[in-house]
């Protein structure tokens, strides 16, 4: 079983939400270990009434918006570079990185696609 969190990177550090039903299940953390031991900990304080729906932390799935997967991995990986992978206007994508316009599904798949080929061709990646 996987439980996915929706992660924000902010001023003061990593939060986390998950809508569970009705109910919205949210934490901090100063890092993204800290986050997501406290994930565990407010997931499973949520389920205390039910010990077979407990989890670990193998368990948890981070999942980023845009704005904060690019901060994260800024100087890393750049929105430019990617919009360049991709054919993106470079004022589009800095638009969704800094939050002045929302990406559609479509444009979001085909960021995270480059950003996953990116990652596979950093893998495979060898230097003599």
């Amino acid at each position: 079983m996987t439980i996915k969190f929706i992660v924000e990177k902010g001023p003061d550090g990593y939060g986390a939400y998950r809508e569970e039903g009705k109910d919205l299940i949210t934490t901090m953390g100063d890092t993204l270990t800290e986050l997501k031991d406290n994930i565990v900990e407010a997931y499973n304080l949520y389920q205390s009434d039910n010990p077979k729906k407990q989890i670990t932390k193998e368990q948890i799935k981070l999942e980023y918006d845009l704005p904060s997967f690019f901060e994260l991995y800024s100087g890393v990986i750049t929105a430019a570079g990617i919009g360049k992978r991709i054919g993106m206007q470079k004022t589009l994508i800095s638009a969704y990185v800094n939050g002045k316009k929302r990406p559609s599904e479509n444009q979001v798949k085909k960021i995270l696609l480059a950003v996953k080929e990116l990652g596979r061709e950093l893998a495979d990646l060898e230097i003599a």
